[in-house]
């Protein structure tokens, strides 16, 4: 098995490579920024787990929904690279607001225009991807940009603390460090990536929108849609996590620490879960990843202990490698090839609503009953997304293949 995805892991192209490395970049400033933000935001500015929810989902679902359009415009362009470009160049300008803000209404602008960028750049790099993705190797290319992608969340957590404790516990400074990353990201794919050219024969797409092409992409993609709302329901922000490791008795510095084990286990894992649903089909991986997630919610419910939580943060970062690139990769599956743009952007417009939901259930529970409320709310919603996918499952080649 390791023999084989070292295989897949070389064939795989180089504009793959690239994307991971833009993703990469883009996640190291991201994640230095949001390791620390939910406490700053608490710390800094008294705000509420609710207020945190409400930020952090909001701003999540900006991003999701604004994939939609971003998504169809690529379709009705027939190119995908300059709005992916245009995305990451606006999250690099939003990054010098956040060691600038003065208040919590600076923060969440910058943080909702930072979304925005990525909401701009999300489904034309996924379709951008799945144009360059052999077929065969869709799962490994997905799992491989999900891993490199991680490998930035991690080590801008890690960073995050080095910088902490280096500044005694300076916040905006560390907000500082974050510029450069983003600006590296941006500089790699205007320069570094190629798109390919469009596939002969494919439909010029007129209004991606409409009735008839919004039904072209068929039932067996709306049925990933469907399934996949109903397990983000289950997928609060992780803000929570941190919010948990914190009331268990970490120390402050230590704190981005719990998206550094997160993102570890979720690197190590998205790239074998994508590599590995090419062979024995995504169905299976997902049912995998459901159960995992389960598994992470009850730890975490029942934690007190930092090890406790820690054990239930690295369970929720292979739920998340053995699901996120799988799910997008069925996306790639089951849409037309010139409708790629308008799947991604519905994928994640479902995505974003039930991010929203969860994120403000899961906010309101934690203010009203405590943390096990927040996480075992999560078990339930992970019991109906794992019913649901086992049906659809028994519906759904695709699922098998």
């Amino acid at each position: 098995m390791t023999l084989l995805l070292g295989r897949q892991l070389t064939a795989i192209p180089a504009g793959v490579w690239v994307l991971g490395f833009v993703s990469m970049l883009m996640d190291v400033s991201s994640e230095m920024i949001h390791a620390l933000l939910p406490l700053y935001l608490v710390l800094a500015f008294n705000a509420s787990a609710l207020t945190v929810g409400m930020i952090e989902g909001t701003a999540e679902a900006t991003a999701l929904i604004t994939k939609v359009f971003s998504g169809t415009l690529s379709d009705w362009l027939g190119k995908r690279k300059f709005l992916a470009a245009l995305g990451y160049g606006l999250a690099a300008l939003t990054k010098p607001i956040f060691p600038l803000g003065a208040s919590i209404d600076w923060l969440m602008a910058a943080r909702f225009v930072d979304r925005i960028g990525k909401g701009i750049r999300g489904a034309p790099r996924d379709a951008l991807l799945a144009d360059l993705s052999p077929a065969d190797m869709r799962g490994a290319s997905f799992g491989l940009r999900q891993s490199l992608d991680t490998v930035g969340a991690f080590a801008g957590p890690l960073l995050a603390i080095a910088l902490m404790w280096s500044t005694r516990d300076n916040f905006t400074q560390v907000f500082w460090f974050a510029v450069l990353p983003a600006f590296l990201s941006f500089f790699l794919i205007a320069v570094a990536v190629k798109e390919p050219e469009r596939e002969p024969g494919l439909r010029k797409i007129k209004n991606p929108l409409s009735r008839a092409e919004l039904y072209a992409l068929g039932s067996a993609y709306w049925w990933v849609v469907a399934i996949t709302a109903v397990f983000t329901l289950a997928r609060f922000s992780e803000a929570f996590l941190i919010l948990k490791a914190q009331s268990a008795g970490l120390f402050l510095w230590l704190v981005p620490g719990v998206l550094v084990a997160m993102n570890i286990a979720y690197a190590l894992s998205a790239y074998p879960a994508g590599a590995i649903s090419d062979r024995v089909g995504r169905g299976t991986v997902l049912i995998v990843g459901l159960v995992t997630l389960a598994a992470a919610d009850a730890v975490l419910a029942l934690a007190g202990t930092v090890p406790g939580v820690a054990l239930g943060v690295i369970l929720w970062g292979f739920h998340m490698g053995l699901t996120q690139g799988v799910l997008a990769t069925l996306v790639a599956d089951t849409s037309p090839a010139e409708l790629r743009g308008t799947a991604f952007g519905f994928f994640n417009l479902a995505s974003g609503a039930a991010t929203l939901l969860a994120n403000l259930v899961a906010g309101a529970l934690w203010d009203a009953i405590g943390p096990t409320a927040t996480f075992l709310g999560g078990a339930i919603f992970t019991a109906v997304a794992l019913t649901a996918l086992i049906f659809a499952r028994n519906r759904l080649a695709i699922l098998n293949v």
